[in-house]
């Protein structure tokens, strides 16, 4: 940002602090995509859950994380990010803090399937977390000027994304130190202690806390830009959504991301420990452990994945990605030796992290009149196709009993390569359309 004075305008905040607190904010709260899945073999025993329902708690979180993405990214351009995120690690707190108490009231004793409905609304509330994505990713774009906009959505991704690893390495650990009621107040402690140091430190850009001063819209940008920031709300962001929502290429998009990232990366990420301990029998620290693996690498490749799409092109890489996913998917429906899943991991979670990344690089190509609408609608109906790919992977369990467990994958085969086909139709029958696209931070 700029040497104007900021203080004559009664600003405070730095590019770095906003980057910081909202990179923190979100590591906390996207932990709770596997709220339950970290755990999940421990629940399952002791519910007694049949497939279907222990998928279903697995997703409870994710129905609140995609409902909620949408409606608070866009309030972000209205009040800045600070209010928006508050209120979603504050939900977080309430959650966690609900599935602690009952815990400590309950388990192991009384801890059995007449709680379940109220296990299930402890993961909605602690799912909220997983919305913080959209509101810091806008409030991180306005903090930093354009010719830096891919350091900040690099580092603020790249490394909040990473949260749900760690989680399901460190849980496993603690309860086999504590116990489960342990490991979850842990849990709780760290996000209460983000929460609050987030109240204490995080601060709107310039142009959200001039209009807050009492500035007009007019007055707060000219100010604010003197003070370095060079993008702001365009004021339309509600109208993105509605006139995104009329274009079919926007709907052909949310369904790639629902199968590379909500129905893929996430879902597995709160599938896998109960995959590694239950189908392959290991303890739950080495099942989380190797979950945390394909969590950190799948997010990470995802970064070299945007730059392999704006080389070769966004349709050619999706197309490529969701091969090799269907590959991946391949191997690991017919494995049941330990070396060859973990083959089969890498290589899924390879094609997932490469896919998640081709298809926001064909944002601007194919929705270019409405960005910002179309990357809300991606992102959060997208993320959340848990709500369908886990009580489904449950159910192939329930039918096909313990090799369902590998045969389950056999889903992923056939939805990547019908991902692959759509991919291939958008590049010969609908290649897009070059208009100019809209200033609108895509959520």
């Amino acid at each position: 940002m700029s040497e104007y004075d900021e203080d004559t305008h009664g600003v405070t905040g730095t590019p770095k602090q906003g980057l910081l607190t909202a990179t923190v904010g979100f590591f906390a709260g996207l932990t709770t995509i596997v709220f339950y899945g970290a755990a999940g073999p421990i629940f399952e025993e002791q519910l007694a859950l049949t497939g279907i329902f222990h998928g279903l708690l697995l997703a409870s979180p994710h129905l609140s994380k995609a409902v909620l993405r949408i409606p608070f990214g866009a309030w972000v351009d209205e009040v800045g990010g600070r209010k928006p995120m508050l209120i979603l690690l504050a939900s977080t707190v309430v959650g966690i803090a609900g599935l602690v108490v009952t815990l400590f009231l309950t388990y192991p004793e009384n801890f059995d399937m007449g709680l379940y409905p109220l296990l299930v609304l402890f993961g909605l509330l602690a799912g909220a977390g997983g919305a913080t994505f959209s509101v810091g990713i806008s409030q991180t774009s306005y903090w930093y000027p354009s010719d830096k906009q891919g350091f900040a959505m690099g580092a603020f991704a790249g490394i909040g994304n990473i949260g749900p690893g760690m989680v399901t390495y460190a849980l496993p650990v603690l309860i086999g130190i504590g116990g489960l009621t342990l490991a979850y107040s842990t849990w709780l402690g760290f996000v209460v202690v983000v929460t609050v140091a987030y109240g204490l430190l995080a601060v709107n850009p310039y142009y959200f806390q001039l209009l807050d001063n009492g500035a007009d819209e007019t007055d707060a940008q000219e100010t604010a830009s003197k003070l370095g920031q060079d993008i702001f709300p365009s004021g339309n962001a509600w109208d993105s959504l509605r006139e995104s929502a009329t274009i079919r290429r926007t709907w052909v998009l949310v369904f790639l991301y629902t199968v590379s990232f909500g129905g893929g990366f996430t879902s597995l990420s709160a599938w896998f420990p109960t995959y590694w301990d239950l189908f392959h029998g290991f303890d739950l620290s080495t099942a989380g452990l190797l979950t945390g693996i394909f969590i950190v690498y799948g997010s990470l490749i995802r970064v070299p994945g945007g730059s392999i799409s704006d080389r070769f092109g966004g349709e050619n890489v999706a197309i490529v990605s969701f091969i090799v996913m269907a590959a991946g998917a391949g191997i690991m429906t017919i494995a049941t030796g330990v070396w060859l899943a973990l083959t089969g991991m890498m290589v899924l979670g390879t094609g997932m992290g490469i896919a998640n990344a081709a298809v926001f690089e064909l944002v601007p190509k194919f929705v270019p009149e409405a960005v910002g609408g179309a990357s809300g609608w991606i992102s959060g109906i997208g993320g959340g196709g848990t709500l369908v790919i886990l009580p489904v992977l449950g159910y192939y369990v329930d039918f096909l009993g313990h090799i369902g467990y590998a045969r389950g994958f056999s889903l992923f085969v056939v939805l990547s390569v019908i991902c692959a086909g759509v991919a291939l139709t958008l590049k010969i029958y609908d290649p897009g359309v070059s208009e100019p696209v809209e200033d609108t931070p895509v959520h």
